[in-house]
């Protein structure tokens, strides 16, 4: 069995960004913690809504500058908030920064009808469409994302979401191909863009049987284009408890078994040790 490789993940709201450093720098130098996520909200989904939070890839260039080790990304950029050309430029230049630490994480945005949701978009003068729009809309984003980082001349891409004239991205990202795309989301007709784009999928964590049942339609939706399931790593966000470490174990062992090995261990504020993660949760 593959062994899970731990990551955390620091949602930017309500807090400060000093704690917010303090954490990643201590995951840097932590080995067992091999990768770190931010969210990509645009206002805070816990609390009060006018609470302070930060804009994600922002952050994660200046986390960027101050870490040597991490891997780390975005769980996951909504789509529906930047057109792909510019995300795909956003990332490059995460990338080029993070000397290519970076995984590149997308999905099709908060779900339709979520009062919070609806009101990020309205309070932030976005469109907010429903479900099919958002999940074909992602489809053809990945597309053109891969293709800028990839492609060595301008292209045209005259998508029924999405039109680019004369596309061409330059830099390209220090990894190649490209950086892993990591694709967030369970809905089936997110899984159909997973199977056919993803390096790695993730879920969030809570229902284990759900997940597991996913994971197989997964596998099916890559075998209808002729895809190895195994090529797209399982990744699952499990929330920490620090008043009872002992049932996030729990829960790791259940995800492990069920073949998610790419654990993201969700902190809440305020923030522990990453020692007391590492002694308490991970080892």
């Amino acid at each position: 069995m593959t062994s899970p490789r731990f990551g955390i993940m620091t949602a930017p709201q309500q807090v400060d960004y000093r704690e917010i450093q303090r954490v990643w720098r201590e995951a840097d130098a932590t080995p067992e913690i091999e990768h770190a996520w931010l969210f990509d909200h645009l206002i805070p989904i816990v609390g009060d809504v006018t609470g302070p939070v930060f804009e994600g890839w922002t952050l994660l260039s200046a986390l960027a500058v101050q870490t040597e080790r991490l891997r780390l990304g975005i769980m996951v950029s909504s789509n529906r908030f930047r057109p792909p050309a510019m995300l795909a430029k956003i990332a490059t230049t995460v990338d080029v920064v993070s000397g290519g630490r970076l995984d590149f994480g997308i999905g099709s945005g908060s779900r339709p009808g979520h009062p919070v949701a609806r009101h990020e978009y309205d309070s932030n003068g976005l469109p907010f469409r429903d479900a099919d729009y958002a999940v074909n809309s992602l489809a053809e984003a990945c597309t053109i994302i891969r293709r800028l980082w990839t492609a060595n001349e301008p292209f045209d891409f005259p998508g029924d979401y999405h039109q680019l004239t004369a596309a061409f991205g330059n830099p390209k990202p220090v990894q190649r191909p490209y950086p892993p795309i990591v694709i967030g989301g369970r809905a089936t007709a997110t899984l159909r863009v997973v199977a056919e784009h993803a390096d790695v999928w993730n879920i969030p964590g809570g229902d284990i049987d759900d997940a597991t049942s996913r994971s197989a339609l997964l596998d099916r939706f890559c075998g209808e284009i002729g895809r190895d399931p195994a090529a797209i790593t399982r990744s699952m966000v499990l929330p920490v408890s620090y008043e009872s470490p002992a049932s996030t174990r729990t829960a790791i062992a259940e995800a492990v078994d069920a073949g998610f090995t790419h654990i993201v261990l969700l902190l809440s504020t305020p923030y522990p040790e990453m020692q007391w993660l590492t002694d308490e949760v991970i080892a």
